[in-house]
């Protein structure tokens, strides 16, 4: 056995067989498709043999394109048994976001909803190489193109698990979006992105597992029922599915975020960990709990943890104050770099404003511009050596900038993270490099404005961003959303809040309210949006 992500599960099933792995919900209320491991592990390997005999093997790409579904469970476990790479792709990109995708990822076939299947027509011309097509039946009207129905798929093939043996150098492919640019897939060895991202050092205490078999035994004797919420095209949710299914817990998936609906489900389906991306699920959710007549069976969680993007002071301030006895974390990691730390929240204890100071995890380190570590108290950027990245998917150029040697030929991520290393040993985590505004020489962390300026009560969410400023050089500008049937919040107002929290250099020179924040599907902040509202007359 190796440390192989279908080598892993398949240890799980050997020792679950009978337990539930996944259950997929929909928004609308319709029945919970189940799979215990044993009906997973035989549906995938159907599907696995049905793409073997399309002629796909080790290395050939396959795209999976598709809401949260058992199917897209399925689908990720049946490409890594045939030792293809996954590809997931996001469902909101429109036609020209889609095309660069799946031009950059090269897939040799496609396993996609059919309420996609239109997009999938209009990019096909340019995939030449994409020559099989597998269509899962959502309730959606069919389309012209040729496609083999995904249950026909998986009843064609052979429930044998009698596949070639794997490697722990077999790739793991990531494509990340992030909060500007076009999406960039991320090239993993297994081996590294387990370690990384997928369990192999336990996030809590750091333990490091010695061998592929240690991983199951953590699930012997309390399993517990995991839910992410994102989707699954996004890293943060396939890897917390992957993790609990290694370990032999039960997760619970839901097609599209709702909060009600997610609050429904942690009843129904006895839910001990829920798992969210920020602000932007957390702050609807706890509102929702908060809301007049809400009356929700909590009595099985007793975890929320946040990975991926902002979890603010103020929403994890009133979550300890409805829910007392939660534990509350918050992660900090990326695509690139893996896990790097993980905070805890408790009820009473108030923390900072806006940045996360984590117990480091793996070999997480804080360096300056020639990758030398700093001491304490000094702000550089946040790197990981070790179990990282081969590389970016096509791009040499950007794979140089961020998987770098240092002289004494140690690799490392830099993904661009800014931090600081405490005298206590943990990281701070202060924000990206890309968004970090620089106004008359003063860094400024837009993650902390927005924190700060979040406590406001008459603020539902914000984004800060740099703009242009003739004397400055650039200048904080907030973008607020204001909460229904409050009074229009003026510029001097907000000032004079965000003095109390922040320094004066900080605070906002502009303020350009605005319907709605717009965020990727992640729940990150849109910076083109944000940015072209920005630059705009205040």
């Amino acid at each position: 056995m190796e440390f192989n992500l279908a080598d892993l599960f398949e240890q799980a099933v050997d020792h679950y067989p009978t337990r539930e792995a996944v259950s997929c919900a929909s928004v609308d209320g319709t029945a919970v498709h189940r799979r215990s491991f044993a009906e997973l592990d035989e549906r995938a390997n159907r599907l696995a043999h049905h793409l073997q005999e399309t002629g796909l093997g080790p290395g050939d790409r396959v795209a999976v394109y598709a809401l949260n579904c058992a199917e897209w469970v399925e689908s990720l476990l049946a490409i890594c048994k045939i030792r293809a790479v996954c590809v997931n792709v996001n469902y909101r990109y429109v036609t020209d976001e889609l095309s660069y995708l799946l031009g950059m990822a090269e897939p040799a076939a496609m396993i996609y909803q059919e309420q996609y299947a239109d997009r999938v027509a209009e990019v096909l011309p340019g995939l030449p190489g994409l020559r099989h097509l597998i269509a899962i039946d959502d309730g959606n009207p069919g389309s012209a193109l040729q496609a083999v129905p995904y249950e026909k798929a998986v009843a064609s093939g052979s429930p044998q698990r009698d596949f070639a043996p794997r490697s722990p150098d077999d790739h793991y492919l990531l494509f990340t979006g992030g909060t500007t640019g076009l999406p960039k897939g991320v090239v993993w060895r297994q081996e590294d992105v387990f370690f990384a991202l997928g369990g192999g050092i336990d996030v809590t205490n750091g333990h490091r597992m010695a061998t592929p078999e240690e991983i199951v035994t953590t699930g012997y004797d309390h399993p517990i029922t995991f839910f992410p919420i994102a989707p699954l095209m996004h890293g943060a949710t396939q890897w917390a599915l992957m993790q609990q299914l290694f370990k032999g817990n039960r997760a619970v998936l839901l097609d599209r975020f709702e909060p009600r609906r997610v609050w429904e489900l942690v009843g129904s389906e006895k839910v001990n960990v829920v798992m969210i991306t920020g602000d932007a699920m957390g702050r609807p959710l706890v509102e929702t709990l908060d809301a007049p007549g809400a009356d929700y069976d909590l009595s099985s969680m007793f975890g929320l943890v946040s990975s991926a993007a902002l979890f603010s002071a103020p929403v994890k301030r009133r979550y300890l104050e409805l829910l007392p006895n939660l534990y509350l974390s918050d992660a900090i990691g990326s695509s690139e770099g893996g896990a790097g730390g993980v905070s805890q929240w408790r009820a009473g204890e108030e923390g900072s404003q806006g940045s996360v100071t984590t117990k480091a995890i793996g070999d997480s380190e804080v360096v300056d511009d020639d990758l030398n570590p700093l001491p304490p108290g000094v702000v550089g950027k946040l790197a990981r050596r070790g179990n990282i990245p081969l590389r970016y998917l096509g791009d040499p150029v950007k794979s140089a900038e961020v998987f770098r040697t240092a002289p004494d030929g140690t690799r490392y991520s830099v993904p661009g993270d800014w931090a600081r290393r405490e005298e206590d040993g943990r990281i701070t985590l202060l924000g990206r490099g890309s968004s970090c505004i620089n106004s008359g020489g003063e860094k400024i962390f837009p993650e902390e404005v927005e924190s700060a300026i979040k406590a406001h009560p008459a603020v539902y969410d914000t984004v800060v961003v740099g703009a242009p400023d003739e004397r400055w050089g650039e200048t904080v500008v907030a973008l607020v959303h204001q909460r229904d049937g409050a009074a229009e919040l003026t510029l001097a107002a907000l000032q004079e809040h965000c003095r109390a929290h922040v320094a004066r250099f900080k605070v906002p020179r502009r303020l350009h309210l605005v319907p709605a924040i717009e965020r990727t599907p992640t729940g990150k902040p849109d910076m083109r949006w944000a940015k072209e509202v920005a630059g705009g007359s205040p």
